[in-house]
């Protein structure tokens, strides 16, 4: 800790990928940053208005993404569920997750394109400074389910694009389904939101903000 901080005066400028890793830089290093999103390839993924009948989750399988908050929900609730994705956690979470749970292991980028086409809603369980899978799903047109902290706080609108449950509990996540069940999502809405996180505005921002330090240099000269 001590040398990250140290060699963190040597930085010029820093760039946040989210407010919550903003929030850190100046906790840890006292410093401001400005904020720049990470961009989504969203032409990658297509507009679907329609859904099969099943839940999607996209997760490496590690224990801070709580894909097993998931399964805890999928064994009572009895919905399928589809899980992409490998990992250590992947034997013990297979164990113990009923006949409607399926297990895909690794999926390329055009199969995981077709399976957020085709799922009914993402769920997005873990924390993540920001997180490039809600908004590969949003760019499908699709609802997200997301614990409500860090990154997904900015990339997922309440009611609009998605639902946020506020614990990590299988019991509050049971109840954002609930509340999800409730809500027409508009698919058209969902996907422009997405866009706004696509990769021509974030080579615009970039641009602008080089563009920008670099007359801030010469005007201090």
């Amino acid at each position: 800790r001590w040398w990250d901080v140290k060699t963190s005066t040597r930085v010029t400028y820093f760039i946040a990928i989210s407010e919550e890793v903003r929030s850190r830089i100046m906790k840890h290093y006292h410093r401001a940053s400005d904020m720049i999103y990470p961009p989504v390839d969203t032409e990658q993924f297509q507009l679907s208005t329609t859904a099969e009948d099943f839940y999607l989750i996209v997760s490496a399988l590690v224990p801070y993404k709580r894909v097993d908050l998931a399964v805890e929900v999928f064994n009572k609730n009895g919905k399928k569920l589809v899980i992409a994705g490998t990992g250590p956690e992947a034997d013990k979470l297979k164990v113990n997750a009923t006949s409607n749970i399926t297990f895909l292991g690794w999926q390329s980028d055009e199969e995981l394109a077709q399976l957020y086409a085709k799922c009914t809603a993402l769920i997005f369980p873990g924390e993540e400074d920001f997180g490039i899978v809600p908004l590969e799903a949003q760019a499908s047109g699709k609802p997200v389910v997301a614990f409500s902290k860090g990154g997904a706080l900015e990339t997922i609108i309440d009611g609009k694009s998605g639902v946020f449950f506020p614990k990590q509990t299988a019991e509050s996540l049971q109840q954002a389904f609930e509340r999800l069940s409730l809500i027409k999502f508009n698919s058209t809405d969902i996907r422009r939101h997405a866009l706004g996180f696509s990769r021509s505005i974030f080579k615009q921002k970039i641009k602008e903000y080089i563009e920008g330090k670099v007359r801030q240099h010469i005007h201090n000269q």
